[in-house]
Order: structure tokens, then C-alpha cells, then sequence
């Protein structure tokens, strides 16, 4: 009777020892690889303690031209989950997931944003827009293929169709957001009530955000909202928010503008319908520096295109970034 008793004992705490490691495991953190700084920033915010979170393309660092190495193959391959932006934001991430023989789950943080068209983005024309707000298209009536932005062409546009730089329209992170929550809550159901109330929260500060921008840049005369920035990565802020934003490297930057993109831009310039010109956090200034010089147009200041600050600059989370850049903008254009 005692033999069966302690055979018995023995069954249950093996069985226990056995459990131990699955608890653990259901409450541990997710192993998070985010693809660059902002949708880190977000990772963080929503995950709180429940996330390990590694980021490839840290702050002030641009991702466009970002060369992975074999400590991030690592990072990739013992993630879960890889948290990118898509839209074809990050050229050489399908190239590190197989180097890396990743097996977790990609989340795609723009999934479900209808995306600006490349073509919608940062033309060069000469009237002023009628900019789209919330729930507008634009209405253009001419041909884009012979008014495309600068060094957004066939030849210099590495993004395929879509501009993926959705993340500067506040109301869009909404979505972001959500989508970050979603995987993060399939990954670890029982963190899942965690990550739905920082998302909330998250989420009503962003709407807040998101007015107090339409509000301020409301205010704004017609000419004074064309502004001059390196790369084409504000379509989704000057859509937003009422802004003409005109870009001398297209989407990408490691785009190279033409002759005829340059030639235009110094037209405008000299005609006086660019307000400001701004340079970019993570861009290279000597683009943005000689054509004010050769023109005259006034230097804003930089703004925060592609990446956070570090944590003590200006704009170490995408909320500090959207009042940074509304305040530098504003300081320029009124």
C-alpha cells in the first residue's frame, strides 16, 4: 500500500515538475523583434513588461539604407514575433528572414491602412493643392506620369506602389496599434487583458493628438503651407494635416533627384511658393543646405521623418515626434 502511495506521489509531482515550465512559458514575455525605432516605441508602450523587445533600426538611424549583420540574423531568429511596418518600408527584410531561417510570426503594423499611392505623394505642381483630409481622396485632373514627384520616378522609387510612411498620419497609428495588440495577444493569451488596455490608452492619446494638429495647422494661410523636406516622407502628414510637402529624394533616401526635379524645385523656390525648408533627423543636410543657399529659402529647422531620437533628444516616442515636428513646423511657416 505504501509502495502504490508513493509511486503515486512520485506520478504527481512529475507531472507537476512537467507543468511548471508551460506556466512560465504562458506568462513570460514575448521575444519582440521590431523592424526600426517608432515601431518599437510602440512595441514598448503596448507590450509593457510583457514583451523582450529587440530593435533593428535603433533612433536616428535611417532604415531605408539599413544593412542587417549577424547579430540581427540572431535577433530574428530567436523572435516569436517580427513586428514590421510593410508596404515595402523595409527592402531588405524578406533577405533577413531567410538568412536568419526565422520560423515566428510576422506582423504587419500597416495591415488594413488603405495606403497612399507613391504617385499621391509629394508632386511637384504648380498650383496649390486641395489637400485631402479624413475620408477625401485628392482630384487631380492632370497626368501624374508627367508631374510625379521629385526623384520618385520609376528609376529612383524602391517602395514598389505604395508610400509606406503611414505612421506620420496620427489617426493612422490607430491602426498600428491595433494591429501591434492583436499579435501581441495571440502570442500570450494571458497577457492579452495588458495589452488591450495600454492599446486603449495608447490609442485615445494618439486621437488627441490627431486634433490638436488639425486644429493647429488649420490656422495656417494657403501660402504658407508649402514646405521643402530631403525625402518624401511626410504625403500621409501634409494629406492629414493640410500641408504641401515637396521632397527633393522621392520616398526613398537613397533616391538621387534629377536634373529636371532640381530645376523645378529651384523654380518654386525663387518664386517664392516654398515656405520653409527642413532637414531631416536621419537624412544626410547637404542637399537641403545648398539648394538654400541658391535660393534664399529660410531652413526651418529638422524634423523627425523615419526615426525617434534618442532618449534624450526631442522625440524619443512617437507621441514627443508628432508635437516636436508640429512645433518646428509651425515656428517656420507662420
Amino acid at each position: 500500500m505504501r509502495l502504490r502511495q508513493f509511486i503515486t506521489f512520485l506520478a504527481f509531482s512529475a507531472a507537476g515538475f512537467c507543468l511548471q515550465p508551460v506556466l512560465a512559458t504562458a506568462q513570460e514575455p514575448v521575444r519582440v523583434v521590431a523592424t526600426f525605432s517608432i515601431l518599437g516605441d510602440l512595441v514598448r508602450q503596448i507590450g509593457g513588461d510583457g514583451v523582450d523587445l529587440t530593435v533593428l533600426v535603433g533612433p536616428d538611424q535611417d532604415a531605408h539604407g539599413f544593412d542587417p549583420g549577424a547579430a540581427d540574423q540572431r535577433a530574428v531568429a530567436g523572435a516569436e514575433l517580427l513586428i514590421a511596418n510593410g508596404l515595402g518600408f523595409e527592402s531588405w527584410l524578406e533577405r533577413l528572414t531567410d538568412a536568419a531561417g526565422f520560423e515566428g510570426r510576422i506582423v504587419t503594423a500597416t495591415a488594413g491602412i488603405e495606403p497612399l499611392a507613391w504617385t499621391e505623394a509629394g508632386d511637384v505642381h504648380e498650383h496649390e493643392h486641395e489637400h485631402a483630409h479624413e475620408g477625401e481622396d485628392h482630384d487631380h485632373d492632370h497626368d501624374h506620369d508627367a508631374d510625379r514627384a521629385p526623384g520618385a520616378g520609376p528609376d529612383h522609387h524602391d517602395h514598389g506602389e505604395s508610400d509606406p510612411h503611414a505612421f506620420q498620419d496620427a489617426r493612422l497609428v490607430l491602426g498600428y496599434i491595433d494591429n501591434i495588440a492583436a499579435g501581441l495577444a495571440e502570442a500570450r493569451p494571458g497577457l492579452a487583458a495588458g495589452f488591450s488596455a495600454r492599446a486603449d490608452a495608447l490609442k485615445a492619446e494618439f486621437a488627441a493628438i490627431d486634433a490638436e494638429l488639425k486644429a493647429a495647422f488649420g490656422e495656417l494661410p494657403a501660402e504658407r503651407r508649402r514646405v521643402l523636406t530631403s525625402h518624401d516622407a511626410f504625403a500621409y502628414f501634409g494629406r492629414a494635416y493640410g500641408l504641401d510637402f515637396v521632397s527633393v529624394q522621392g520616398a526613398s533616401t537613397e533616391a538621387e533627384p534629377s536634373a529636371q526635379d532640381m530645376k523645378k524645385i529651384v523654380e518654386q523656390a525663387k518664386a517664392g511658393r516654398v515656405g520653409a525648408a527642413f532637414l531631416e533627423n536621419m537624412t544626410d543636410p547637404r542637399l537641403i543646405e545648398t539648394l538654400a543657399a541658391d535660393t534664399g529659402i529660410r531652413i526651418g529647422g529638422a524634423l523627425y521623418a523615419d526615426a525617434l531620437s534618442g532618449p534624450d533628444g526631442p522625440a524619443p516616442t512617437l507621441q514627443s515626434l508628432f508635437r516636436y515636428n508640429q512645433a518646428t513646423l509651425l515656428e517656420a511657416l507662420r
